[in-house]
């Protein structure tokens, strides 16, 4: 089965490399920069895709990376997809972080004439950071357990794969659909195995995201202590 726990941090781990700064970035432009139809066509595009299911998402990458670009059936392809389905909830989460920063700690950055871009990056990043974190492992804790991209995007594997580029890769919710399909008790019992191990991984995940929202509520004035220092440092 540690096979199939590889394949599945990996595919996770990339789906995060990837959606992970796209969302950050957006989050910012939409909270900081956002105005007009630009901002208003990105909320419009981000909430089209919280509502896509999973299986959607897989059979666009299917069309475009596969059927149309010609790459392989592989790992990174059903990242791709899973970077569709975690995207919109790493820029919501993200949103949300940067509006709970109060505008007093922009305007007085502001009058000190430092510029806007030194603003975001070492004043309202900073105090949000912990529940951006937070709101990046519940968006992991989502993704990791989907079935349909390892379905349409990847084959099952019973050794581990280190190409995320070609070849097939077994990963937990793949294991479950293959074993079930396999007549022996053996074959049945690693499907237990498999779900107990995802469940045990997502809730873990969500324990940390839960303890990292906690200190963050907890540390909130400590951060708004600290953006004064910093204001203080950067005039």
């Amino acid at each position: 089965m540690y096979h199939a726990l590889y394949g599945t941090l990996v595919q996770a781990g990339v789906a995060a490399a990837l959606a992970v700064p796209l969302g950050l970035m957006t989050a910012i432009y939409l909270v900081e920069y956002g105005t007009g139809r630009m901002a208003r066509v990105t909320t419009f595009m981000v909430d089209v895709l919280a509502g896509v299911p999973s299986i959607v998402a897989a059979l666009f990458i299917f069309s475009l990376w596969i059927a149309t670009l010609g790459f392989q059936q592989s790992a990174f392809a059903v990242s791709l997809a899973l970077v569709l389905l975690m995207l919109p909830v790493v820029v919501r989460s993200t949103e949300e972080m940067l509006r709970l920063v109060p505008d007093e700690l922009r305007e007085a950055s502001y009058a000190l004439g430092v510029p806007k871009w030194k603003t975001i990056v070492r004043i309202v990043v900073p105090i949000a950071m912990p529940g951006i974190v937070s709101g990046v492992l519940l968006a992991l804790a989502r993704i990791i357990g989907e079935t349909a991209p390892v379905l349409v995007l990847v084959g099952y594997s019973r050794s581990i794969n280190l190409d995320i580029f070609n070849g097939n890769m077994a990963s937990l919710p793949l294991l479950i659909y293959t074993e079930l399909t396999n007549p022996e008790r053996a074959g049945f019992l690693r499907v237990w195995g498999a779900a107990l191990t995802l469940i045990i991984l997502v809730a873990l995940i969500n324990v940390v995201a839960a303890g990292i929202r906690f200190v963050s509520t907890r540390a909130s004035t400590i951060g708004v202590i600290r953006a004064g220092l910093r204001l203080l440092v950067a005039r």
